[in-house]
């Protein structure tokens, strides 16, 4: 479904990136590990598109694509950097505007979460809250949820354990295994050794050279 193969990025004279590859299949799980600084980051934002590799190449359904592609936009579902949240509409406002723009797409493996997303992740007490109103915490789950409502092929998530205590982090854990369990490919990055142990089967490490 999504193809690494020896991708590889270097900027001004840095290496972000050593040659790595990776392949993921639909309904696969695979947790991404390394030192900080190691490309973890860098490797998702090549998987979703958004910077192009130096070298080698990365190709969803056999084809070659960047973030401008509709197709790729279409398919991957990425949590890299916090989504844009609207100041004046509620969680539940958000959740029904993502179920609206997405409504009516059945090409993707997992159909999303719509807004059931809220009671995925433990946010239906907040749902008539505005984003300014939540705490650290409470806005990693609501990137979660904005992230997981849309229907997508290729779910990809950088540190979503980030800021969440243990009982939040068992309804990532929750939600990753409900993805991958409908078809989706999922990949994730994660310092968490007992999120990795939870759900992924397989683990790519990626290293500083």
């Amino acid at each position: 479904m999504l193809t690494a193969e020896d991708a590889a990025v270097e900027r001004d004279g840095a290496i972000l990136l050593h040659p790595t590859s990776l392949r993921l299949e639909a309904g696969a799980c695979v947790a991404v590990r390394g030192p900080n600084g190691a490309g973890k980051t860098t490797l998702l934002r090549v998987l979703a598109g958004r910077l192009r590799p130096s070298s080698g190449s990365v190709r969803l359904h056999d084809r070659r694509f960047d973030e401008r592609d509709r197709e790729a936009r279409r398919h991957i579902a990425a949590l890299i950097e916090p989504p844009t949240l609207y100041p004046d509409l509620t969680l539940r406002d958000h959740l029904a505007l993502i179920e609206a723009a997405w409504s009516g797409e059945r090409w993707a493996s997992w159909s999303g979460m719509g807004a059931d997303a809220l009671d995925a992740f433990g946010l239906e007490p907040l749902a008539d809250r505005f984003p300014h109103e939540l705490s650290s915490g409470q806005r990693q789950l609501v990137s979660l949820a904005v992230t997981c409502a849309r229907p997508c092929s290729v779910l990809l998530l950088d540190e979503p354990e980030q800021r969440l205590d243990p009982d939040r982090r068992a309804l990532v854990a929750a939600v990753l295994r409900r993805a991958s369990g409908s078809g989706a490919a999922v990949a994730f990055a994660s310092h968490d050794a007992e999120l990795v142990e939870r759900v992924a089967d397989a683990q790519l490490e990626v290293t500083q050279g």
